[in-house]
Formats: C-alpha cells, structure tokens, sequence
C-alpha cells in the first residue's frame, strides 16, 4: 500500500464495494520460503468481514492450512503508466496510477460438506453479471461430473480483520495536470485504462 496520506483517503466502505465488485485476488500466506500465492475468485460479505474461496486441494496453501494462517488477498483494480509530458507542467517525473484493495485476516479449512453451497453462490454471483443469459447453475452436470471435480477442491474462508486501499490517481498534482494526463492514459499503458482516466478525472 501506497503511504501518501492523498491515495489513502478513500472510506472503508469504497474499499469494500471495490473488492465485492471484483471479487478476484491474489491470496498470499506466509511460508518458511518465498510467501505461497495464488490468484483466486472470492465471496466478500456485504459488511467486509468474511472472504469465502476455494482452491484446488493439490495447492501449497491447502497442505499449509493444516492450522488457521495469516493471509492476504491483494485486489488490483485499473492501472496505468502516467508520462510527465501528459501533465503540461515542468519538473515532474514519470508514474504509475493505479487502485488496489488488500484484505488482511486468517484464514481457514472449512468442511467439505460447505463447497457445494460454496460453489452455487459463487457461480450465481458471477452469472447474474451475464443477464440476460440464462445462468449456469450446478444442476447442468451429471451427479458424476460435479462430484469427480468436487473432490479435486477444498472450501476455504477468511476471516478480515483489516482492508486498506490505494487510489492512487494523481491526487497529488494540480486539477489541470492531472485531467490533462486522464485523457493521454486512455492510449497509453496499463489496463482498464478508460476506468483509470474516469477515476482520475473523478478525483
């Protein structure tokens, strides 16, 4: 997370909505070596509190979860590379703008007998997005095929005990400056520069 007071700003609750929103992460939980990460579709509660995901059960983190684990699932948003040309201003130096949420809490094994209310939620959550297609739901396999995949995947839930965020927009420059590189990022480098530049311009 970025230290400058002006990108850390935002409210709780825009974090949250953020997150909700996204519902994809990367998952870290410490390890003896390098952190062990993966990137993995999330269920966040409405008030923020409780992270529901699953994983593959041949995952590292699965075999560290023997007991409850520290854990962090890091959301980036909109990015984008900011040149100093686009601002109009002498004396400034290139940057990277970007949002990103990070949930912080502990993170557990749950029973197996939870994946598949897991699962339906989490498939509707997504399909509902896709209207007006009609939405897969889990009774479109074979008993078969549903419990031969359902074997190979593990419940898993987050307990949040903290969410920081950056919005790190150009917060920090005059209101010219900064909506004058909004309209440069949407041909410039990053992703989801169009939100990037709204963003920037809504600051």
């Amino acid at each position: 997370m970025h230290p400058y007071p002006a990108f850390r700003a935002e409210d709780r609750a825009r974090h949250i909505s953020f997150a909700r929103e996204r519902a994809f992460g990367v998952l870290a939980v410490s390890s003896e070596g390098a952190p062990l990460m993966s990137h993995v579709p999330f269920l966040l509660s409405e008030d923020g509190t409780v992270a529901e995901l699953h994983l593959v059960r041949s995952n590292p983190i699965v075999q560290a979860l023997r007991a409850t684990q520290a854990a962090k699932i890091a959301v980036q948003g909109p990015d984008g590379y900011i040149s100093p040309d686009w601002y109009g201003v002498a004396d400034l130096v290139p940057t990277w703008n970007y949002v990103a949420v990070h949930l912080t809490g502990r993170l557990e094994l749950r029973p197996q007998d939870e994946l598949l209310d897991l699962l339906k939620r989490q498939s509707a959550f997504y399909e509902a997005r896709l209207l007006p297609k009609p939405p897969w739901v889990t009774d479109k396999m074979s008993d078969a095929a549903l419990a031969r995949m359902m074997r190979m995947i593990v419940p898993c839930r987050m307990q949040v005990d903290d969410i920081q965020g950056t919005w790190k927009l150009g917060q920090n420059k005059p209101d010219a400056a900064r909506e004058a590189a909004a309209e440069h990022v949407l041909d410039g480098i990053g992703s989801e520069t169009a939100q990037l530049a709204d963003l920037m311009r809504g600051v």
